[in-house]
């Protein structure tokens, strides 16, 4: 195995789902599993690598499709090993086909120290095509035809972590519920692989969902429209309400809890923690330390709402906007930063709001930075108060109630854009700082 070994190596390092930049992986073969392929011709092969390159190792599920011919999509060649051609298993229909078989006829696979479930919410589905979708990302996403005439989202987890994945369980609960803010979970995958140390590790693989035909991605159709001038409040306002319908479904769908003592000092310890590592790398932000700190105080110290599942990781690129279905929200992952098993842990609403208006002030930042500058400031505010009014439309007075949480939330959010951009976009510090100034300056207002 060390030929494939080294061939998955060298290829993976030029993937942009590859999650450990400017550093060459370190792979060791931990379990594979075969699926039943419908060409006979090919061999359908799912790989567990461990990568030792990063201070804590990460597994990768590499999917591949193997060709006695070079007769695939040379861009996802891989390379050559025991006289066949490697593919990347998600270009490949034999590949996609199998997934679909094994998710929708809740099949199972069983390979060398590695497992596979299906799971369905649509009963057993077929494709008839499907074709990879590119951009940037941390999974890799498939369009595929069904034989029924419907087309479906297929999403491929390449990171695999031991435990529930909140995009599959958040939308099957939701799916469950008849959401009609969400496109509808089909089916999904899980396994169980060794862990980079000993043990066993499970987790979910893929999942399928309804893909939602003519929508349009939230953060193009803002900036499109902040580009051209053109109001946008109607549609925050649609967005702000279908935000609190969907905080109250999931309140509905999965558990909640009311927050104890731990859970304000385990966010205020994020808070300075994240605030600590700003003001180190961006020292400007030091003067502001004070007034931040004061806010996250006197946010810990205000009543506190019921914890509930959430978003996550809300803003623009998140949500679609379909003629016909209004606002549908995705990629319930939550944040890629946090460990998998705090994203699906009951949190506050608030936090998907601010997450979603400082979005609204990045459409702002992005265009001021164009090289011709537009001055979207009077539409990121009026996007952002429109959305708030659209979300107290349906949640009452719950900002008004917790105003103090959200400043917080909104700050923290700040803060940390503040880190990322001095590390990868040091020009842009200036979105998110006048951010923090404009909050703290309307607090002593």
């Amino acid at each position: 195995m060390t030929e494939l070994t080294e061939l998955v190596g060298t290829w993976m390092r030029r993937q942009r789902w590859y999650s450990t930049k400017n550093v060459e992986p370190r792979l060791r073969l931990l379990a594979s599993f075969d699926a039943e392929p419908a060409d006979a011709d090919v061999r359908v092969v799912t790989h567990f690598f461990c990568d030792d390159a990063p201070r804590t190792p990460r597994v990768y599920q590499v999917p591949v499709v193997a060709r006695a011919g070079r007769d695939g999509d040379e861009a996802a060649l891989i390379g050559e090993a025991g006289g066949r051609y490697l593919y990347d298993g998600p270009t490949e229909e034999a590949y996609v086909a199998s997934l679909v078989q094994l998710m929708t006829g809740q099949e199972h696979a069983e390979g060398r120290d590695a497992h596979a479930q299906g799971h369905t919410l649509g009963g057993r589905l077929a494709v008839r095509s499907s074709r990879r979708l590119t951009g940037e990302q941390s999974n890799t996403s498939i369009v595929g035809e069904l034989e029924d005439d419907r087309l479906a989202l297929i999403k491929v987890f390449r990171v695999v972590q031991d435990g529930e994945n909140p995009d599959v369980s958040t939308l099957a609960a939701l799916t469950a519920a008849g959401s009609r803010r969400t496109p509808a979970l089909l089916g999904w995958l899980t396994g169980r692989w060794p862990t980079p140390v000993a043990g066993t590790a499970s987790g979910e693989l893929a999942l399928m969902q309804d893909f939602v035909p003519g929508a349009e991605d939230g953060w193009e159709l803002a900036v499109s429209a902040a580009e051209r001038g053109e109001d946008f409040t109607d549609r925050a306002y649609l967005l702000g309400a279908g935000t609190a319908e969907l905080h109250t479904l999931l309140a509905r769908s999965l558990p909640t809890k009311r927050a104890a003592k731990e859970d304000v000092a385990l966010a205020l310890d994020g808070m300075f923690r994240r605030l600590t590592v700003t003001t180190t790398e961006v020292p400007e932000v030091e003067e502001l330390r004070a007034g931040i700190a004061a806010v996250y105080e006197d946010a810990a110290a205000a009543p506190l709402p019921l914890l509930q599942r959430i978003h996550g990781d809300l803003h623009l690129g998140q949500v679609l906007y379909a003629p016909d279905r209004g606002w549908q929200f995705i990629d319930f992952e939550g944040e890629p930063l946090r460990p998998l098993a705090e994203r699906a842990l009951p949190d506050a609403t608030m936090r998907d709001v601010a997450g979603m208006l400082r979005s609204f002030d990045y459409v702002a930042g992005s265009l001021a930075r164009r090289e011709t500058p537009v001055d979207a400031t009077a539409w990121a505010a009026n996007a952002r108060q429109a959305y708030l009014e659209g979300y107290a439309s349906v949640a009452g007075s719950e900002v008004d109630d917790f105003r103090l949480l959200l400043d917080a939330f909104e700050l923290d959010k700040a803060v940390y854009e503040i880190a990322y951009e001095a590390r990868h976009r040091p020009s842009w510090i200036p979105i998110p700082l006048s951010a923090v100034q404009r909050l703290l300056a309307t607090r002593v207002s």
